[in-house]
């Protein structure tokens, strides 16, 4: 019976030519043709037509930097009136008012769409992402009142919620549904259930296959990010909600506890890569970049000729305004935006603002410079106390390795500049 209802899902997935699959649905059966492959049959029945079917569909991560985190959906399927209808809390609008600057902000509005499952899953299968269905243990009180739900939640006045990353997004969302239904026990369960990873974690090796969007992720992320979750917090991820309900056990109408996913089946494993397990681990690689650069500029401040001088003050320029500008960027976002996982970023101490002011004081006014430079590498180093204190632990180590090498030369280069320049100033007055 449970991979029965599962098929049925199963089935509906596919109903227009997709990619070479053709699926026709009638009298209970379903048959998937296969153009380029074996032929399968599958024969559906059921004995409950009259009963509300419930399924969460889970995509995997899509080729696009928006879709690199998954997606899910409520399957409702109502044989009664004849429709299954798919509930998703993703759809947003580029079109919207301010969309742009309300990203930025952290003023984001999602909504939620409620379309046959047909539409709503052709086009994720035709871009290769795999599609896992879990048929789910509710009873019909429950099921019935999940429908209602998510009817009314559809409604237009109903539809628009502030959009959180981490709180409130697509996945929360069907999760809170899901819990609604379920009278808190799936929060009950699920809360006290640790986790072995942290907002940081799960965000960054989701994203990482896009290279520099990883970085300024890893690098906007506060404290905030790295601390401990529970499997309830960490099902902001669409995958993680789908292995966390296979061990939530639930009490069907009879007092009978039974495992809340009766069936699961992978309808399309995808074509695209899995999403990364970890992501990429960058304190050896910084560690090995930070020394590099920081022996880059005590040699070329070494050097004698205009080439050495030059080559100096360019790197030296480019490594102020990256860092400058970066800081600039993480302090907007901690004083200006509702992104409050980015606040109290320690990693300010590393990418100083104050290193704009250095390309027009470092050959101009060297006393200032000395100082300026002192405080931006005493910073840098107060980051490795600073993570380690009760609640501020910040996961930001292989940023420490990339900078602190680099603000410390610097630093020992503008005291070296004011020493020679204080040798000269004195042989000049004793000449005179």
């Amino acid at each position: 019976m449970r991979s029965v209802l599962c098929f049925l899902v199963v089935a509906a997935t596919f109903p227009v030519c997709v990619n070479g699959l053709e699926t026709s649905l009638r009298s209970g059966e379903a048959v998937l043709y296969e153009s380029r492959r074996d032929v399968r049959q599958v024969t559906l029945t059921t004995d409950q037509p009259s009963t509300l079917t419930v399924a969460l569909v889970t995509l995997g991560p899509g080729p696009l930097y928006w879709e690199r985190f998954g997606h899910n959906a409520i399957i409702i399927d109502d044989p009664a009136a004849g429709t299954r209808m798919a509930y998703n809390y993703g759809v947003f609008d580029f079109q919207e008012e301010r969309f742009l600057l309300n990203f930025a902000l952290g003023h984001m509005h999602y909504s939620l769409g409620a379309e046959p499952l047909d539409v709503d899953l052709a086009s994720y299968v035709t871009e290769g992402r795999s599609v896992t269905v879990q048929m789910l243990n509710l009873t019909p009180v429950q099921a019935r009142q999940l429908a209602a739900y998510l009817a009314w939640n559809a409604q237009p006045q109903n539809a628009v919620y502030r959009y959180d990353y981490l709180l409130n997004n697509c996945s929360t969302k069907v999760r809170d549904a899901l819990n609604r239904a379920l009278s808190g026990a799936l929060e009950r369960q699920l809360a006290r259930r640790s986790a072995p990873h942290t907002y940081r974690f799960d965000a960054v090796r989701l994203i990482s296959p896009d290279f520099w969007l990883a970085l300024g992720m890893d690098m906007g992320f506060g404290p905030k990010g790295d601390i401990p979750l529970s499997l309830w917090q960490e099902s902001f991820v669409p995958m993680v909600l789908s292995r966390a309900l296979d061990a939530v056990a639930v009490r069907d109408a009879n007092g009978q506890i039974l495992p809340l996913v009766s069936d699961e089946q992978v309808v399309e494993p995808g074509r695209l890569p899995p999403a990364p397990a970890a992501p990429r681990d960058l304190r050896l690689p910084f560690l090995v970049i930070g020394i590099g650069l920081a022996a880059l500029l005590l040699w070329l401040a070494h050097g004698k000729s205009h080439l050495y001088r030059a080559s100096f003050a360019l790197l030296a320029v480019a490594w102020w305004l990256i860092c400058g500008l970066a800081g600039l960027v993480l302090a907007g976002m901690w004083g200006l935006t509702d992104h409050w996982a980015t606040w109290d970023n320690e990693n300010l101490l590393l990418l100083n603002p104050a290193c704009l002011v250095l390309p027009a004081v470092w050959w101009r006014a060297p006393r200032i410079a000395r100082s300026l430079v002192t405080l931006i590498a005493a910073a840098a180093l107060t980051s490795l106390i600073v993570r380690m204190l009760p609640g501020l632990y910040q996961g930001n180590l292989a940023f420490i390795a990339l900078t602190v090498p680099v603000h410390l030369v610097l630093a020992v280069l503008a005291w070296r500049q004011f020493q020679v320049a204080g040798i000269g100033a004195h042989r000049d007055a004793r000449l005179a």
